[in-house]
């Protein structure tokens, strides 16, 4: 078993086939992530889409969960279970039946070509933002600020938790 463990964070969203269920699945499937554990996870949110007009609205979430795989390694089961959902990779900022992000990994700062960490549209999503402040109020994002400064400058919008 493992003896380092990284407290991480993940974006879910969906907005095809049955989003809700979509979501909550995704969270099932988390939580049951080999050398992953301790998940929790925000409401459920509607959102407006982001990306290219005429897209049915997004069901979000974050969850945190504490790892002992490497970033690569737990991108790489989270790209699995995007796959266990007929994930297709057509269009950017597309419809979609499930996206994980990584959104922050401890406290650590990653970019390379598969992987940025923390996440580079963290601060400006309304969907990312408010559930994240759900779980860890209090969080300071690595070579940023904190989230309640963050959270100062986002708009709800048309953000609304379900």
């Amino acid at each position: 078993m493992a003896d380092h463990w990284i407290k991480c964070f993940i974006g879910l969203g969906s907005n095809l086939e049955n989003p809700v269920t979509q979501v909550a699945t995704a969270l099932l499937e988390l939580e049951r992530l080999d050398q992953c554990r301790n998940l929790i996870h925000s409401s459920l949110y509607r959102s407006d889409p982001v990306g290219p007009p005429g897209q049915p609205d997004y069901i979000n979430a974050v969850a945190s969960l504490e790892t002992s795989l490497q970033p690569l390694e737990l991108l790489d089961a989270m790209q699995a279970i995007e796959q266990q959902h007929q994930r297709i990779r057509i269009q950017h900022w597309g419809p979609r039946t499930l996206d994980l992000d990584l959104l922050l990994f401890g406290d650590q700062l990653i970019n390379n070509d598969r992987l940025t960490v923390p996440h580079p549209y963290l601060q400006e999503r309304n969907f990312v933002l408010f559930p994240l402040a759900e779980i860890a109020p209090n969080l300071s994002i690595p070579a940023g600020k904190t989230l309640p400064e963050y959270l100062k400058s986002c708009n709800t919008g048309t953000l609304e938790q379900i």
